[in-house]
């Protein structure tokens, strides 16, 4: 399978740089010069992937990611310049998937979009899985919680899901990373507390059931 992704970014040089490293690892793809022209490609294009800069004039690539949340949940991976940490926390919040941070090589962005396709794309469907008021749809990639929606980004609804089943069982910081975003996965383990910090904000009172032990790592327990 061939994906395509979509490249954001004001500045034409880095689209086509990170075109030529896309066209170079197999991938299609076509670029966007800013948010709105982005958002209006995907209504009428489909997309496997969205590589998108966070500072862009005009509409920025946070609110870009928020808008397109309301209606899809394509992957995204955030372009972000060194050091704007604050930039990559709400980036992560408003719905990305992972970021990276420029200059970066082309080795560092393929494994990335690897990894976020990897756990998007699913081999096959499995039954809603309950626990109390949560319930875990991973054929149809929906959690729902007291009868409601609970809108997660690929990689929260794939955190959420292994660790609910695998209820009782602590992993470590780096054993989730191998296990949700892949072994070649090149972020550090901070990662993992941002996304298990904005599942529970999403989740309400029911986020206690993703428990910290400290010193080791992170478990779901009912």
């Amino acid at each position: 399978m061939t994906y395509k992704v979509l490249i954001v970014d004001d500045e034409s040089d880095m689209r086509q740089l990170v075109g030529m490293y896309l066209e170079n690892a197999g991938y299609k793809w076509a670029e966007a010069p800013d948010g709105k022209t982005a958002l209006e490609m995907i209504k009428r294009e489909n997309f496997d992937l969205l590589i998108l800069d966070i500072m862009m004039p005009e509409l920025d690539g946070i609110s870009v990611c928020k808008e397109l949340r309301k209606t899809s949940d394509i992957p995204v991976i955030f372009l972000t310049a060194k050091g704007e940490e604050w930039n990559r926390v709400n980036g992560l919040r408003s719905g990305g998937d992972d970021y990276i941070v420029k200059p970066f090589s082309p080795g560092e962005l393929v494994a990335r979009m690897e990894a976020v396709l990897r756990r998007y794309v699913k081999t096959g469907p499995k039954d809603s899985v309950s626990y109390g008021e949560l319930v875990i749809n991973e054929a149809g990639r929906r959690v729902e919680l007291s009868g409601k929606t609970v809108a997660l980004t690929v990689k929260e609804f794939d955190l959420l899901t292994f660790l609910c089943y695998h209820k009782g069982q602590v992993f470590s910081r780096e054993q989730l990373l191998e296990s949700v975003w892949g072994y070649d996965y090149v972020g550090g383990t901070r990662t993992v507390d941002t996304h298990i910090k904005t599942i529970r904000l999403k989740l309400g009172s029911y986020g206690s059931h993703l428990s910290t032990v400290w010193g080791v790592g992170y478990k779901f327990e009912v």
